[in-house]
């Protein structure tokens, strides 16, 4: 592999990011207790680098803040992110492993580090404690040696100890082998990386697919690898730090409440597992990558990207193909929108069906639109709910399903670290599309309205000293897509 093929990681995504004028460096003092996680939630907008860290630390956080700067990592824009992503979906790349790496520059041993001494922030009031979101676990499956990677929320109880809430899915699943063997099951955790990995980590495959194999495919090369000290592991070998462990069988503790992506507590709050940490390796400079929780927040993001694009690449064969242009996940993660031109009536009603029947356990609330509705606009998506929704015709809901774990909405089976842990209830399709184009007379009265000359622009015409502001508005209102020509109008 040749060093160009290694140079995707945390540093080159805060210089591009940087060169993009979307990141916000912080020079003055700030502790993670108390001061970052608000100044965190407060950007939605840009990245932030932490410069003045307690114990000589920097960190990275809200990188990326929203889905503009999802598309930057992929290299797209913005409208385009979900199709390319989806198409890169089955571009698995195997990835390589090294003799060594950056994230070996310095090997510390049980008793040599201190999790407590890392800039972990406390995200939100009623938080449990200081909690690495930031985390990738890494684990195998027992019988077949397959990898798994994925997010999981890890409290800090001490030097060398952690909480970890395993949702049952495939890291939960590896963990009942090895418990049910009454044996610890081996964990390494990188901490910082190119935010492709991260995405990577959550896009949900079936069971047994290589999440680094995925974000291979994402980069467009061969992820390399190290193997771990202590356990029988492999983590990226330009990671900024690796955490090594071991989750003991059977070992429950009160973990939470954690600021969550729904903007919700105490979901998932219970008896959870524990890590039990005996290595920790890290660049010599590390960088140490904070994500904070929370509706939009960059947590989201990272959980947005793939499950739209799974799902794009799900509905983009339904029925023979339709005339899907992008699907976007909103706020609070358990509802989505798919914009379609119909090419049949009731077309809409089947894409929402596959749509809440995906491989993600996330959406509960489904709504068709048309590509004349803006899907980045919330805004948009009211007036198309408001304006071309006959309830009795339109809505449907669909009861007795199951539906996600962290849903507070929801019925609550089981408890969090039981076999049971899930919510029971019901979904919903809303169909806010326009008659299709074959039916010209009533798709017309749907036509919406637009300014007799789309051409011009305000900015042209204001006085000199009204300029600045006029660029200020410029993207909200001159690069509007409502201005664009309109599909099948």
């Amino acid at each position: 592999m040749s060093a160009a093929t290694t140079q995707r990681d945390m540093r080159t995504w805060i210089e591009e990011l940087d060169r993009a004028r979307e990141l916000i460096r912080i020079d003055k003092p700030v502790d993670p207790l108390t001061q970052m996680g608000s100044l965190l939630y407060q950007s939605r907008e840009k990245a932030l680098l932490f410069e003045k860290l307690p114990h000589g630390w920097r960190s990275l956080g809200q990188a990326p803040a929203n889905t503009r700067h999802a598309a930057l990592a992929f290299g797209v824009a913005e409208e385009a992110l979900i199709p390319h992503v989806a198409a890169k979906l089955g571009a698995l790349i195997a990835p390589v492993t090294l003799a060594g790496g950056p994230v070996k520059d310095v090997k510390l041993g049980k008793g040599e580090f201190d999790l407590t001494e890392l800039p972990v922030h406390v995200a939100g009031q009623r938080d449990g404690g200081p909690v690495i979101g930031s985390g990738l676990v890494v684990s195998k499956d027992p019988d077949t040696g397959q990898r798994n990677l994925s997010f999981h929320r890890l409290q800090i109880k001490g030097p060398d100890k952690s909480g970890i809430l395993l949702y049952p899915r495939h890291t939960w699943r590896n963990y009942l082998k090895y418990q049910a063997r009454n044996q610890p099951m081996p964990v390494a955790i990188f901490v910082g990386h190119h935010p492709l990995y991260y995405v990577a980590a959550a896009t949900t495959a079936a069971y047994g697919v290589d999440e680094l194999a995925i974000a291979g495919g994402f980069l467009g090369h061969a992820v390399p690898l190290v193997k771990c000290e202590t356990v029988d592991l492999e983590v990226p070998a330009d990671a900024e730090i690796v955490l090594e462990g071991h989750i003991p069988p059977h070992v429950r503790e009160d973990e939470g409440p954690f600021s969550e992506f729904q903007d919700y507590y105490i979901t998932g709050t219970g008896k959870n597992p524990i890590v039990e940490y005996q290595c920790m390796t890290r660049r010599q400079d590390a960088i140490f990558k904070n994500l904070q929780n929370g509706s939009e927040m960059e947590g989201c993001v990272f959980h947005k990207v793939p499950m739209c694009a799974t799902i794009f690449r799900r509905l983009k064969d339904i029925g023979g193909g339709p005339n899907l242009h992008n699907v976007m996940i909103l706020p609070g993660v358990f509802a989505l929108v798919v914009q379609v031109t119909q090419r049949f009536y009731g077309e809409a009603k089947n894409l929402l069906m596959a749509a809440l029947s995906s491989e993600y356990q996330h959406p509960k609330v489904a709504i068709a639109v048309d590509a004349d509705v803006d899907i980045f606009n919330h805004s948009e998506l009211l007036w198309a709910l408001a304006t071309r929704v006959d309830p009795q015709q339109d809505v449907v809901v669909i009861p007795g399903t199951h539906n996600h774990a962290m849903d507070a909405s929801l019925p609550e089976l089981g408890a969090p670290g039981t076999m049971l842990w899930q919510r029971r209830g019901s979904k919903l399709l809303i169909d806010a599309t326009i008659p299709p184009p074959a039916d010209a007379k009533a798709r017309a009265m749907f036509e919406r309205i637009r300014p007799h000359n789309p051409q011009l622009r305000l900015e042209d015409f204001a006085a000199s000293e009204s300029q600045p502001l006029v660029r200020a508005l410029s993207p909200l209102f001159f690069g509007s897509r409502l201005l664009k020509p309109v599909v099948g109008l």
